[in-house]
């Protein structure tokens, strides 16, 4: 029954350790894990390293002023001559959405004709699921003219999630020469932006991300291999790392980079920003005959200056919004909770110019490291005491941490939260699994070594068995020998089973006296007894106790001596010697076998009293040490001046007569 019980303890042990830590695991995965995560990717995997070549247009609050929102669509064709007609930059990407588009309005026709002007143009475009792709018009040229002409693939195939794209009007359609994806959807659903999506399937088709498209034209390549890891483009040897789901989606981790700052101002981007009103302006300037100067800075036109197209000569542009409102463009990422759109596209674009990826810790890197945290809970929980093991459990922490640390500086994310929680989850199991089993067993061990231990010796072994070591201490203490006078010649006459019986029941009768007077039996040594008065029981009166206890006990053989003449059993009388003294209390012995005692000449002396027994015929005496402390509860003679064995001195032994009530009470 107790196997059962133990087996049904650890079982169920088990069964709510599990439970918690998959408690927990949801809870940090939940609300703890893109905290954690978010906090490495901005403090420690950040590259400083931003790419020059990456400028941003801004229709910003600066621009709303001075032309009020929404913008003209004039002002956007305006913009786009600028770059096509005097910057000459290597690419410019559009990250904004043409919403309305009339082609009875020449703006809108000019915005076109502007478009169809640029082959270096790419159009941010929204896939969509719809019931019937076939509904749009341009689906099966958009498929053909502008998805990614892969020379080869080994990458599995996928179920795609969506099947179409938003529809952009067709004089506009026409006019795109590269169409790249906005989304970033597929990034954000624990709420931060870790990741975009580098290149996505509609249909049997795979169509890049903007900031790719961009990549390709700023690179002039076309050549794509994919794999089941990497989008491969031979000609650079750019290989652009992506996780997917079968979900269609080919999703590449960021790895940001720094506020960018200009002049004193930390500005909410990390590349080079301008605002579109100054490129507009700027045109306007042109287009009026200002020549440009050499100078690539940056003027404000209501002064009679401009911007440089030198600046942005050779460069890849990207024009988005960044303006206050239900509207507004703004995302959350570990750099910022209001990150610009804009700026995520050009961090994406800048990865893809430097090759600055990010790699997030695969599910078995990230198990095994909360094994390790949790194992290594449980063995220093277990091992070590408590405040040593949670030093240790800390100092590993710190070291994994570290460790952690290190890696995100690398571009390698690993997770943290998960594993350091479960740890703490896993440390505060194994403390109270420890506790409760320590409990258990020192309960065992009460039960057990009750039979052999007096009950205040076994206590003593039990509060301290984890630190059970040799030594002790130095203590005054009383001594208690008592002996069975010729138990010898009585045993002869005996059978062993007989002797082991009526020895059983006189030490059954003699043990709860002495506990009774707070002594404890240090050993039974044959037929006699040895107890101690004073420790490990702290008792001030320990010497009167003691010879109090020896009266109650010879008292009790005078009960048993009837008894067993009774029951026909032989006589027995005991002697009783009793000393006071100093002595070494502790663990005697050996690291692998000790045992609790006391030793001194103190000890040796209170034998050799209750030997002096058999030669006066008395039965209690003790030493004038023991005779100091009961002078006044007690009748007592002198019996001699004795010659002990191994002393150079006489001294005096007294016969305890009577305990004197009268004199006890006195006192």
């Amino acid at each position: 029954m107790k196997k059962l019980k133990n087996k049904f303890f650890y079982i169920n042990s088990c069964f709510l350790y599990l439970a918690l830590i998959f408690v927990f695991f949801v809870f940090t995965i939940m609300f703890v894990e893109q905290y954690a995560t978010s906090f490495l990717v901005s403090k420690f995997a950040a590259n400083k390293a931003v790419s020059p070549d990456i400028i941003e247009v801004v229709v910003d609050e600066t621009s709303m002023r001075e032309y009020k929102w929404p913008w003209a669509r004039g002002l956007y064709t305006d913009m786009l001559d600028y770059f096509h007609s005097y910057a000459k930059p290597k690419v410019v990407g559009f990250d904004m959405i043409v919403t309305s588009f009339d082609e009875t309005k020449q703006e809108d026709i000019d915005f076109a004709k502007q478009i169809s002007k640029m082959n270096n143009f790419v159009y941010g475009f929204v896939p969509e699921t719809v019931d019937n792709p076939s509904n749009n018009p341009f689906l099966d040229k958009f498929i053909d003219r502008h998805s990614l002409k892969l020379l080869t693939t080994s990458h599995e195939q996928l179920t795609p999630v969506y099947n179409s794209f938003v529809n952009p009007p067709e004089k506009l359609f026409e006019s795109v020469k590269n169409f790249g994806s906005l989304m970033l959807e597929g990034a954000h659903g624990s709420g931060y932006i870790f990741s975009t999506v580098s290149a996505l399937k509609i249909g049997d088709s795979y169509f890049p991300s903007l900031p790719l498209r961009m990549y390709m034209l700023f690179n002039d390549t076309n050549n794509v291999v994919l794999d089941n890891d990497y989008i491969i483009y031979p000609e650079t040897g750019l290989k652009i790392p992506y996780t997917y789901n079968s979900d269609g989606l080919l999703k590449t981790y960021l790895r940001y980079y720094p506020n960018y700052v200009k002049g004193n101002i930390v500005t909410d981007y990390s590349h080079q920003n301008i605002s579109a009103s100054r490129i507009v302006d700027s045109y306007k300037a042109l287009k009026s005959g200002i020549t440009p100067t050499s100078n690539p800075e940056l003027y404000d036109i209501k002064t009679g200056k401009y911007l440089n197209p030198d600046l942005f000569k050779d460069k890849a542009v990207i024009i988005g919004a960044n303006i206050s409102g239900p509207t507004a463009d703004v995302l959350k990422s570990p750099m910022s909770d209001r990150h610009p759109g804009v700026d995520i596209q050009a961090s994406a674009l800048d990865n893809l110019l430097n090759a600055h990826f990010l790699k997030f810790a695969g599910l078995g890197v990230n198990f095994l490291s909360f094994l390790i945290l949790a194992l290594v809970a449980f063995i220093f929980i277990l091992r070590f005491r408590f405040f040593r093991g949670i030093l240790s459990i800390i100092v590993f922490d710190i070291a994994y941490l570290l460790l952690v640390f290190f890696c995100a500086s690398k571009g390698y994310i690993m997770s943290y939260a998960v594993p350091l929680v479960s740890q703490f989850v896993t440390a505060i199991f194994a403390y109270s699994f420890k506790f409760i089993s320590e409990n258990r067993n020192k309960e065992k061990i009460k039960q057990a070594m009750g039979k052999y231990l007096s009950q205040d010796v076994m206590k003593n072994v039990v509060r301290n068995i984890d630190d059970l070591k040799l030594g002790g201490k130095r203590a005054v203490v009383t001594v208690l020998f008592s002996d069975i006078r010729g138990f010898t010649s009585l045993s002869e006459k005996m059978s062993a089973e007989e002797v082991s019986m009526i020895l059983n029941e006189y030490f059954a009768e003699m043990e709860p006296i002495i506990s009774k007077y707070n002594g404890v039996i240090n050993k039974f040594i044959g037929d006699a007894v040895m107890a101690i008065f004073g420790e490990p029981i702290q008792d001030m009166n320990h010497a009167q106790n003691a010879v109090k206890c020896a009266y109650e006990m010879l008292k009790k053989v005078e009960y048993l001596r009837e008894k067993w003449l009774f029951e026909g059993k032989p006589k027995i009388e005991i002697g009783v010697g009793i000393n006071t003294g100093e002595v070494f209390i502790g663990n005697i012995g050996t690291e692998t076998r000790m045992e609790y005692t006391v030793i001194g000449d103190t000890v040796n002396l209170a034998s050799r009293i209750e030997s002096y027994n058999k030669v006066y015929k008395t039965n209690l005496l003790v030493s004038s040490s023991t005779y100091a402390s009961i002078a006044d509860i007690a009748d007592v003679i002198k019996i001699s001046e004795v010659q002990i064995r191994g002393k150079a001195k006489k001294m005096n032994i007294y016969e305890v007569l009577r305990i004197d009530r009268n004199k006890e009470e006195r006192s």
